[in-house]
């Protein structure tokens, strides 16, 4: 698919991070661009910023992406292009401190952020899109964040890495599932980024981090997981795969 102004794109967790150079990078390629993200500050200034639109919602509910949807929709017309970039990421042990188990609820909603969030949206995305159109052949392309802690989950990751794990093992049934409809469905699994969580660690902290990657050694950058998303709207066979954007890093138990 070419990445040009005739395109439009929804990014969720656009407001920053890595949502937010994915849609710097769309929008520097004409692409219209709307942010959904639940910091709405943020999320309106960086819409204003690429010249894109906001609209506030929980992924993980169904009106409320909804709502998103018609936002986009009103504004941009057909969206062609969905990036799933929306998550938290707790860290707590499965038996913490004085033998307290994992809170449920803490458990509950990362997999329901991470997971049923990726989900709810990519369904009611892919519905809208399959009543489009085709552009040559295909509709449009859906990118998900899944992370490393999928494969190399680290202590106190227990529901971070099963939310991730969701996302990658869900990847090649929808893929599969919407390929009838001509959407294709790739996944990214980043390694040790420069998200806003990790810039308030002192540096001497990222600066250990970043030496934890064989190569290059550093923290990845946000623009650098833009880049991945391009070249897999860029490319047509790319779909139904996860693929690891992450240095060469296996993470160690912590």
């Amino acid at each position: 698919m070419i990445i040009d102004s005739t395109l439009s794109a929804i990014v969720t967790g656009g407001a920053s991070g890595l949502g937010g150079a994915t849609a710097a990078l769309l929008a520097g390629h004409g692409v219209k661009v709307t942010i959904v993200d639940l910091n709405e500050e943020a999320g309106n200034a960086h819409a204003a910023a690429i010249g894109g639109v906001f609209a506030k919602a929980n992924v993980a509910d169904e009106a409320s992406v909804g709502a998103a949807l018609d936002i986009a929709e009103a504004a941009h017309g057909v969206t062609r292009i969905l990036v799933n970039c929306a998550g938290v990421a707790p860290a707590i042990k499965t038996v913490g401190k004085e033998n307290v188990p994992h809170p449920l609820d803490a458990f509950r909603r990362t997999i329901e952020v991470n997971l049923i969030g990726t989900f709810n949206i990519i369904t009611q995305f892919a519905a809208r899109l399959a009543a489009a159109g085709p552009i040559g052949e295909e509709r449009g392309v859906i990118v998900n964040t899944a992370s490393v802690a999928a494969y190399d989950g680290q202590i106190g990751q227990a529901a971070y890495a099963s939310s991730k794990g969701g996302v990658v093992g869900m990847t090649l049934p929808v893929a599969r599932d919407l390929a009838q409809h001509k959407i294709r469905v790739v996944t990214i699994a980043p390694g040790i980024f420069l998200t806003p969580m990790l810039m308030g660690l002192p540096q001497a902290a990222q600066d250990s981090l970043g030496l934890q990657v064989p190569h290059p050694s550093r923290l990845g950058k946000p623009e650098e997981y833009a880049q991945m998303v391009e070249a897999i709207i860029a490319n047509p066979m790319l779909n139904g795969e996860t693929i690891r954007l992450d240095g060469a890093i296996r993470m160690a138990p912590r």
